[in-house]
């Protein structure tokens, strides 16, 4: 008989590989990257090995994994503790800059509902386009000085945005250019590649071990992960923005981090969005 450990190692061992398979990049003669069949491949691999978890509860990261946590997140959620960055974020986008304008005048739609359809890929630039890139350009546009993409303003300026389009899906869209293609398949690979004195990459957590405890925590799924973002975190004390997670993770895992808003973690972002299409908006979240 198959010992218990044994057991569990070769499971785990077996959903690396079949996520490897079926999300890996491909070594294709015509160098054709095709972000349409990795979407539905990613999305799949999710929704076999987690086939009780309800497709859109994926957006709600651990509380989709265990039900004890879902319901004290579902009770968290009448007096949620993001709440205050919510407030703060909607006076924030409503304050008018010294030249009179505000974060409306540099968003289609005023900036209302529109979380969904960032990151975007910017054709005359080349390059991947955050929101919270977006808002610190929007600052500089009108004459006011960037704010740290890890603190609280940027945090609660993206909750408010982020909240406006909740339970919109997720809708990103890769343009007919090579250059898109290769963010795509850059952030792809940055998704997949370890680092670190631990040997660890953004796969060993969220797509080999969702469910699993780490310490006290029990890991997300990488479906979906971002669209409860920014978050309030219990260990932080605060609310985070996706570059503070994608840095946290990177210095979990003993990883030197980059620079936010570095090229890398925008096109990772635009591959974890693009993967998640079709799944809610939920933020901003709260993690433990």
């Amino acid at each position: 008989m198959m010992r218990p450990a044994t057991s569990l190692l070769l499971g785990s061992l077996s959903a690396a590989l079949v996520a490897f398979a079926l999300t890996s990049p491909r070594v294709i003669a015509a160098d054709k990257v095709d972000p349409v069949a990795d979407a539905k491949a990613f999305q799949n691999f999710f929704f076999q090995k987690f086939p009780d978890v309800k497709h859109e509860d994926f957006v709600n990261g651990p509380y989709s994994m265990n039900e004890d946590m879902k319901r004290q997140w579902q009770e968290k959620e009448e007096f949620p503790p993001y709440e205050f960055a919510l407030d703060a974020g909607k006076e924030m986008f409503a304050t008018p800059f010294k030249n009179g304008k505000t974060y409306a005048d540099c968003f289609p739609n005023g900036g209302i509902g529109i979380r969904q359809n960032y990151p975007y890929f910017d054709t005359k630039e080349g390059k991947v386009v955050t929101l919270e890139l977006a808002l610190n350009r929007c600052r500089e546009a009108n004459g006011e000085a960037p704010y740290s993409y890890v603190k609280d303003e940027m945090a609660s300026l993206t909750a408010y945005m982020a909240y406006t389009s909740r339970g919109k899906p997720m809708d990103i869209r890769i343009p007919d250019d090579p250059r898109a293609l290769e963010a795509f398949e850059n952030g792809k690979r940055y998704f997949y590649t370890r680092r670190g004195q631990m040997n660890f990459s953004c796969a060993s957590c969220h797509v080999q071990s969702p469910g699993e405890r780490i310490r006290a925590e029990i890991l997300a799924p990488a479906l979906g992960i971002l669209n409860a973002l920014p978050i309030y975190r219990s260990e932080w004390s605060g609310m985070g923005t996706t570059s503070r997670r994608f840095i946290t993770c990177n210095s979990q895992t003993r990883a030197l981090p980059l620079e936010p808003q570095a090229d890398e973690y925008r096109d990772v972002e635009y591959f974890l969005s693009y993967v998640a299409n079709g799944l809610p908006i939920s933020g901003p979240g709260a993690r433990p």
